[in-house]
């Protein structure tokens, strides 16, 4: 479907030919005519698909339409993270920069409540929030959402993971009991089924194989490692590798983001960690260097990782294998973007097994299992010790680290250049 052919104000339409946009994805072109119609909601999109646009365009388009006076805002955008919001607030202004009246106010953890409270006090028609902040004013009685006519719920599924599940009703309580509403999750699960019984009228529900569409330029690779030490030589070695160019790694702990990111900074790597812990603004100033090649890669945890939009990475990297299968999905979403191709590499021990069974089924398709020449894994027992404390501590010694990496110099991988010949000093 073309998006000239959806009935959209001509103002966001320009908008949209501006992106050099044409055709509409299949989540939006199943979702913005309904959206139009007045209809709840309910579709399963995953990251990369095009759903901020869904939602955005048609609730442009209701707001254009509109001649109101009022300050408040009449459309609520409730996002997991801060950098999700900052990423749909971006969207939103691209949107809308002929709409010269709609004004957006984007509000989030990590800034001071005063300078957010000087732009709530200021006529706004779209308010994107996390949920955390937003509670803060509503129980100090700061901001009222009783104008709020369209609820949008982005993201849903990891809003419940994170816990807000409470303060996301308490939310939709406090807007018009005659609102709509729109809820976009990466999966339709039990608990955000339930949600939908609590939120939604009548819903209609939306599904699309933008999988599909999202995961066909990406290519998956599964290493299998016996150990912290063979994962760190893998590592070492795909870092060095002239055809990655741009990468984020994903690791299941703040803490060993940290350590991973000191360790590799110190043979030369020009390399960033990003978690939950880090103040905003530094975190701005992290993806801005990611983003403007200025820090080559990016090592991330899930949260933090939620709502980077950077071009041109090249390369995932799961460290760790993600908690979640779903998680997989939003993770190698930051690679093999607008049609460009992208590769992710899932490092894996034994005690992974069950979880990368998960996400082939998720993938509905077999992850290509690879080794590199010099790194293969041992052959493995049927019954295997899983990696304990011990061992994580033991990765981590400064000697054992120098170890690893020198013992890689031994792979015999064409593309294993000197520069991977360094070690940890």
């Amino acid at each position: 479907m073309k998006f000239k052919d959806i009935n959209l104000h001509p103002l966001i339409l320009k908008a949209i030919k501006d992106s050099k946009y044409e055709d509409a994805t299949p989540i939006q072109a199943k979702s913005i005519p309904e959206i139009l119609k007045g209809s709840d909601i309910l579709a399963s999109a995953h990251t990369g698909t095009g759903k901020t646009a869904a939602f955005l365009l048609p609730a442009l388009h209701k707001l254009a339409n509109q001649n109101t006076k009022s300050k408040n805002a009449k459309v609520l955008i409730l996002v997991p993270t801060r950098e999700l919001a900052l990423q749909v607030y971006k969207q939103a202004l691209k949107y809308s920069r002929y709409l010269r009246n709609i004004k957006t106010v984007c509000i989030y953890g990590g800034i001071p409540y005063y300078k957010q409270r000087k732009e709530l006090n200021k006529k706004h028609d779209i308010l994107i929030a996390t949920p955390g902040r937003l509670i803060d004013y509503l129980d100090n009685d700061k901001i009222s959402l009783n104008e709020i006519e369209l609820l949008i719920l982005d993201e849903a599924d990891r809003m419940l993971d994170m816990g807000f599940i409470q303060p996301v009703k308490k939310i939709a309580r406090s807007s018009s009991s005659k609102r709509q509403t729109l809820l976009f999750s990466a999966t339709l699960k039990n608990s955000i089924l339930n949600l939908t019984k609590d939120l939604l009228k009548n819903p209609i529900t939306i599904k699309t194989n933008d999988k599909d569409i999202n995961l066909k330029n990406i290519k998956h690779y599964l290493y299998k490692a016996d150990d912290l030490n063979h994962k760190l030589k893998l590592l070492n070695h795909f870092l060095d590798d002239e055809k990655l160019t741009k990468a984020i790694i994903f690791t299941s702990t703040k803490s060993f983001s940290e350590t991973l990111c000191k360790k590799l900074k110190e043979t030369g790597h020009k390399i960033e960690f990003l978690h939950g812990d880090i103040p905003q603004r530094k975190r701005e100033r992290i993806i801005a260097y990611f983003s403007q090649n200025k820090t080559k890669h990016l090592i991330a945890t899930d949260v933090a990782a939620r709502g980077i939009d950077v071009k041109n990475i090249s390369h995932v990297i799961n460290f760790d294998i993600p908690m979640c299968a779903e998680d997989y999905i939003h993770r190698i979403g930051r690679t093999g973007r607008a049609n460009e191709n992208g590769t992710a590499y899932s490092f894996s021990l034994n005690k992974d097994t069950k979880k990368i069974n998960e996400i082939e089924n998720l993938l509905s398709k077999k992850i290509d299992s690879a080794t590199v020449e010099g790194l293969e894994p041992k052959e493995r027992p049927k019954q295997r010790k899983e990696f304990g404390k011990k061992d994580f501590k033991k990765g981590f010694k400064k000697k054992f680290f120098k170890k690893s990496f020198k013992k890689s110099n031994g792979s015999k991988n064409k593309n294993f250049n000197n520069k991977s010949q360094k070690t940890f000093r």
